[in-house]
């Protein structure tokens, strides 16, 4: 993985090399840097796929065609040998060369060829073309923004605010292609320029049969793990011990033959711990532990929040357990998997279990659109921030597909709908039963932190503080966002302290899992989505 960092126009150099500094942490291994008059591009990597990385940029032969990528092509040797058969020369052994090489076969419509995860900035120099491109499902970040009418990019907004406070996200399954001397129209907001290339199923669900459906989830879900680890150095698997997480884990012990790494976080005594603890057992994992405290939450929380470029309630909860993970992860592997996206796919949340089917079909799809800027940004910048490269087997496209091809009847099902009935039958044979059958629990929840965290805020921030910031919220004349609890002001005033631009607050994804009463809201209330 990688943090990539340019510029298009009028790009300043310096400026461009000072946004890459500040995510170096997304790619401590290696550095490449190119600059033009119009174009300056820059990369960051965490190898983790060769053991002599080839040049930065990335080039065709001649040079003509340059790029940044941050991701991972799974499909990269089946792209590689056919490109290879049509003439094209490698520098490289890596996952990443593909793409220069695709745009020379393909132009804009490599996005289509790509199994993977990825956020591309490419130059054609012979055309004189510049192309931005994000995976479907927005899994690798990338932000924009215009300064004097140059438009600058990178994975984070914390290094690209070093060139411009006007910020916006690229959106997910999107990509732009401009011409870099003369363009046909100013450049103006990314949002309504970049062409969408991919979205979330839509069509109605046609696989009623059970039976069916847990052999396909199985499947596929095997097949995605197996995809992800493809790596030259250690993988390992973060292990909450919920369902997800120990699926993916079962899977992964099967697949390697290599030792098996996973980790667990929690407050001392916790469930998570506890589970964890007990499926490593039964996988002969090599499994680490990490038990932290009140102290240390108070101590991480300006980090994480500083680190997620949120303030979102449900999502600083949930990182702050990530965060530790993935640091201990670290001191072992470079790559961990992750059981992401589950929930979204097959109905985890208990929200989920009052909806009658379209209804259900219809928030699913939300919230799966809605993952580049909640789960999936807390997972890319709490691993990234310790160097680690998380993947996300469920978000596999295959898996993904086929998710919205079952009917809700197999997701929640019984008369008392247990959630995601599929995915509990596809892992029985495969952990123990207690793991199985354990009820969803977020992470927070689960590693015992969601409570220590409220009172941290309640001894921070009192009622009349809150009380006052509802009314500025209220009154629109401040600019400030609704905050509905002790613990989201404390989150919001730490998260101004480091984003104090405007143009911030609108790349703040809101979490849609959330149930009243859920994250101690106060005063004005919140509802659940329907």
């Amino acid at each position: 993985m990688s943090g990539i960092v340019g510029g298009l126009g009028s790009p300043d150099p310096s400026t461009v090399r000072r946004m890459l500094t500040h995510m170096r942490h997304r790619g401590p291994d290696q550095e490449g840097f190119w600059a033009s008059e119009e174009v300056v591009l820059g990369q960051n990597r965490l190898t983790t796929m060769e053991r002599t990385p080839g040049p930065l940029p990335l080039r065709n032969e001649d040079g003509a065609v340059i790029a940044v990528v941050d991701g991972q092509i799974y499909n990269f040797r089946e792209l590689r040998a056919r490109l290879q058969a049509h003439g094209h020369t490698f520098r490289s052994r890596g996952d990443t060369e593909v793409v220069v090489h695709l745009w020379e076969e393909h132009g804009p419509e490599l996005v289509t060829r790509l199994d993977g995860v990825f956020a591309i900035a490419l130059y054609d120099r012979r055309a004189g073309r510049f192309f931005l491109a994000r995976d479907p499902l927005g899994i690798k970040p990338l932000y924009g923004g215009l300064q004097g009418g140059t438009l600058y990019f990178a994975s984070e907004l914390g290094g690209l605010l070093a060139a411009t406070d006007q910020v916006e996200e690229f959106p997910q399954g999107s990509c732009l292609v401009r011409a870099v001397q003369e363009p046909s129209q100013p450049l103006t907001c990314l949002a309504d320029q970049a062409q969408p290339y991919w979205d979330v199923p839509t069509a109605p669900p046609d696989i009623t049969d059970p039976q069916a459906a847990v052999a396909g989830v199985r499947e596929r879900l095997r097949r995605a793990v197996e995809k992800r680890l493809l790596a030259r150095v250690p993988v390992g698997v973060f292990l909450s011990g919920g369902l997800d997480s120990s699926l993916i884990a079962a899977l992964a012990r099967q697949l390697t033959s290599r030792q098996l790494h996973s980790f667990a976080v929690g407050l001392a005594g916790s469930d998570d711990l506890r589970y964890a603890a007990r499926v490593a057992e039964a996988l002969e994992t090599v499994h680490h532990e990490y038990a932290y405290d009140e102290a240390d939450l108070e101590e991480a929380l300006p980090t994480v929040i500083a680190h997620l470029e949120s303030y979102d309630p449900a999502l600083v909860r949930s990182a702050i357990p990530t965060y530790f993970a993935a640091r201990l992860a670290r001191q072992h592997v470079k790559v961990v998997l992750s059981g992401e996206g589950a929930d979204e796919l097959f109905a985890g949340y208990a929200y989920l279990r009052r909806l009658d089917r379209q209804r259900l079909q219809r928030e699913l799809r939300a919230v799966t659109a809605a993952l580049h800027n909640t789960n999936l940004q807390r997972v890319d910048r709490m691993t990234m921030a310790h160097s680690l490269e998380a993947r996300v087997p469920f978000l596999d496209l295959e898996v993904v597909r086929w998710a919205f091809r079952l009917d809700p009847s197999v997701k929640l099902r019984g008369s008392e709908p247990v959630e995601k009935w599929v995915l509990r039958k596809a892992a029985e044979g495969l952990l123990p039963a207690s793991v199985v059958a354990r009820k969803k629990a977020k992470f927070a929840h689960g590693t015992g932190t969601s409570q220590v965290l409220q009172a941290i805020a309640a001894r921070r921030i009192s009622a009349e503080a809150l009380r006052r910031a509802q009314q500025q919220a209220a009154s629109r004349q401040t600019g400030m966002p609704l905050v509905r609890s002790r613990e989201e002001l404390l989150y919001y005033r730490l998260f101004r302290e480091r984003f104090p631009q405007k143009a911030v607050l609108a790349t703040v994804g809101r979490t849609r899992s959330v149930v009243p009463g859920e994250l101690g809201e106060e005063g004005l209330g919140q509802g659940a989505p329907a």
